[in-house]
């Protein structure tokens, strides 16, 4: 594998790879943009489990549906959307996602492959709680993007600190002149930087143990 092959240029990368193995990026490749925009405001400031609990709630609103489209969530009200377990600023980003989907600013995915990332970026950004980080994660995981550093994300800035043995983590403007030698693979990159985030913390909760 190409991108493998590339980051183990660097022998921290390599024993890190050689330690987890083959990366498993799990990319949904079935999702729409909106569906995954819709998850990611569920998912928060949430732990995974809460989150999903609030999407099955959320789901179920909507039976014989594959996934709640945006006409019928935005006819849907206030209340109903709360019992789900939504927080009023979740539902007003919702709902602008849902808006954004209908008027065409949220594209799909075959309107996707004529936009480069940061034409992606600068669009969805425009939504309603939806910032950089939400769509880098939406480059990666639904989209497959191959060459996406979330630099402001704290467990890519956390591995790459484990990695190296740092004191504290990389700004993250650092972290992107850093990430510049992984290029054109950034998003395996930050797919083991995670790996070695989950590292740590497991050896911390084993040592408390």
């Amino acid at each position: 594998m190409d991108g493998v092959r590339h980051l183990s240029q660097e022998p921290r990368f390599a024993a890190l790879i050689e330690r987890v193995g083959r990366p498993r990026l799990n990319i949904q490749r079935q999702r729409s943009p909106y569906e995954a925009l819709i998850r990611a405001i569920a998912h928060q400031q949430l732990h995974g489990k809460a989150a999903e609990a609030i999407l099955q709630r959320f789901a179920a609103l909507f039976p014989g549906e594959l996934f709640p489209p945006p006409q019928e969530v935005l006819a849907t009200a206030d209340t109903a959307l709360r019992g789900c377990g939504f927080s009023a600023g979740k539902i007003v980003a919702i709902r602008d996602i849902c808006a954004k989907t209908l008027d065409g600013t949220v594209p799909s995915r075959r309107q996707c492959h004529r936009l480069d990332d940061a034409a992606l970026i600068e669009r969805l950004t425009t939504i309603r709680g939806v910032g950089r980080w939400t769509v880098e994660m939406l480059l990666i995981f639904t989209l497959g993007r191959p060459d996406v550093l979330p630099v402001d994300d704290f467990g890519v800035r956390e591995g790459y600190r484990v990695l190296h043995g740092l004191d504290a983590q990389p700004k993250p403007r650092a972290l992107a002149e850093i990430g510049q030698c992984w290029a054109p693979f950034r998003s395996l990159a930050t797919w083991y930087l995670y790996r070695a985030a989950d590292e740590a913390k497991g050896q911390a909760a084993g040592s408390r143990a």
